[in-house]
């Protein structure tokens, strides 16, 4: 558990948005949304969230931690693949209530727990009134069943 904690964000505009201190706009559910991209190539890689703790934590190990909102739990990313995200540079939105990290992936140089490198992999697209997903014609980079198996 992190002793790190943010102060509580500012009510002047321009000290949110031009100021030299971070306060981390949390929404309703105690959350910010986190945009992850490669460092080395700018690729999308993932969108999550992040509390106060994964953060803090994010911030104080140079690691990417989030919190699961399926499994209601703190996340260190990459603990069970071993695609562990090295933090590269963390930047915030201009009213912080997001954060961009790039990173470093260590481990497959996957990200999704589908073994693909990026979590985005499907192009969305409209034929006849209905919306249609297509792969990019990525690949798994590790076996996603195996990593992931649940102990019996």
């Amino acid at each position: 558990m992190s002793a790190l904690e943010f102060p509580k964000p500012s009510s002047d505009k321009k000290a949110l948005e031009e100021g030299a201190v971070f306060s981390p706009r949390f929404d309703a559910h105690g959350l910010l949304t986190a945009v992850v991209t490669d460092a080395k190539d700018g690729m999308l890689l993932m969108v999550a969230h992040m509390n106060a703790e994964a953060l803090a934590l994010t911030l104080e190990t140079g690691i990417a931690h989030f919190w699961s909102r399926s499994r209601d739990a703190l996340w260190k990313k990459g603990e069970t693949s071993g695609n562990v995200q090295q933090v590269v540079e963390m930047l915030t939105d201009c009213d912080q209530d997001a954060i961009w990290l790039r990173v470093k992936v260590l481990g497959h140089d996957a990200t999704c727990h589908t073994g693909r490198r990026s979590c985005f992999y499907r192009t969305v697209g409209l034929i006849d009134g209905k919306g249609t997903l297509a792969g990019d014609g990525s690949k798994a980079l590790f076996d996603a069943e195996t990593t992931y198996r649940k102990p019996l």
